[in-house]
């Protein structure tokens, strides 16, 4: 085995110490770098997660307001069929807005008692109305 010189050991010990002192001042620094990575990459996602809110917010927004404008509609249409009916809501017409809703309710089930003629259900508006 070759021997050492004192130059190649006095040279061998700086580069030690030197990759020492190196490591006590470049990991802080690195250390620091990576937590103001880390917090950059959070603020990104917070940010990309308030845009995702925002978006949501507004199409449920639109949705609502669509919604509204369908139920003003319907209430348009309800009126002019009422209207047709001379103003007022006859047995015949519950009974038809009864039926109507019947076939709106397809995949559901929905029981009931005959009791009127023919098998018509009585209708409690009808009958709350003659009482009176």
């Amino acid at each position: 085995m070759k021997s050492l010189t004192p130059m190649t050991t006095l040279l061998s010990v700086i580069a030690v110490l030197l990759i020492v002192v190196g490591l006590f001042i470049g990991v802080p620094y690195y250390n620091v770098w990576q937590q103001e990575m880390s917090g950059r990459a959070e603020l990104a996602k917070a940010e990309q997660n308030r845009q995702i809110q925002i978006a949501q917010a507004r199409a449920n927004l639109e949705a609502e307001k669509l919604n509204a404008q369908a139920e003003v509609e319907r209430a348009k249409g309800a009126a002019q069929a009422i209207k047709i009916e001379n103003g007022s809501l006859t047995p015949n017409y519950i009974k038809y807005l009864w039926v109507r809703y019947q076939k709106d309710n397809t995949g559901k089930t929905i029981i009931y008692v005959p009791a009127g003629e023919m098998g018509i259900p009585v209708m409690e508006a009808s009958r709350l109305q003659s009482s009176k």
